[in-house]
């Protein structure tokens, strides 16, 4: 929790945005994902969401859907995610965030995950298809362990749904640019920057956009209504297209930095 609140009132001091990209854990392999981790917290990312591989991600579009069953062909677990997060935390203080479903957390344990992402260094968990109504359970574990409950809003979130999610939210809110599932749009609507206005003035938390953000133009948009903005699948397809490649040469790395730049207000 301690450095989420950080990463947020760093920002806020020095007028910029929190850049929070979006990773498949174990995409392409376990490996790749520690060397992608490491590249991530030294090139400008506040926060890191780490996905955790799931058969069947209803929320998730083509391109992170791909991802996550290249993770899972290469032997991805969830104790495999912890123990890179682990890793990673002895070289690194940047925020993780676990994104997933609730599945893998049930079948790990929900006590046990609990107990488990905190040794490991995790600072939040944005369980996909728990809505806040039926998150009391997990949502009081992850609290005891000193963990953030992340939750989801979206444009056409009803004044219970906020109310419901003011009261066990932590961290900041995710709000999710359009209904459906995650994916590059060229553009995103332009009505909902009054809705996050609104509920700005509901929850005092950060606010975080993602879903559909194709590139550092979206960001400079919405750069005015957002906290911070989550990057996903078009991170990956530019990676992919890569070849997974971190090269000095790669071509990942112009897209990359476009968009911390524009999370810097540039």
């Amino acid at each position: 929790m301690k450095r989420l609140t950080k990463v947020f009132q760093d920002c806020t001091r020095n007028g910029t945005k929190a850049f929070v990209p979006y990773i498949a854990a174990g995409d392409p392999s376990l490996q790749r994902t520690a060397e992608m981790l490491l590249y991530l917290a030294g090139h400008g990312a506040d926060i890191i969401e780490v996905g955790v591989p799931f058969s069947d991600p209803m929320a998730d579009g083509p391109v992170i859907q791909t991802a996550m069953e290249r993770a899972l062909e290469a032997g991805t677990t969830l104790r495999k995610v912890l123990d890179l997060v682990k890793r990673f935390r002895n070289l690194y203080s940047t925020p993780i965030i676990l994104m997933g479903y609730y599945n893998p957390f049930y079948a790990y344990g929900i006590e046990e995950f609990a107990r488990d992402a905190r040794a490991s260094g995790v600072d939040g968990v944005l369980t996909v298809d728990l809505p806040p109504e039926e998150a009391r359970e997990f949502h009081g574990l992850l609290k005891k362990e000193g963990i953030s409950s992340i939750f989801l809003l979206t444009p056409v979130s009803d004044a219970k749904r906020i109310s419901a999610v003011k009261r066990v939210a932590g961290g900041f809110v995710y709000f999710v640019s359009v209904t459906g599932v995650t994916g590059e749009r060229n553009t995103l609507p332009e009505e909902i920057k009054e809705r996050m206005v609104e509920i700005k003035k509901e929850i005092p938390l950060p606010l975080v956009l993602g879903f559909g953000i194709s590139g550092p133009d979206v960001i400079r948009n919405f750069y005015p209504y957002g906290d911070g903005f989550v990057v996903g699948s078009a991170l990956i397809k530019h990676w992919v297209e890569a070849g997974f490649s971190l090269e000095r040469d790669s071509d990942f790395h112009p897209f990359y930095k476009s968009l911390v730049e524009a999370c810097r207000g540039r």
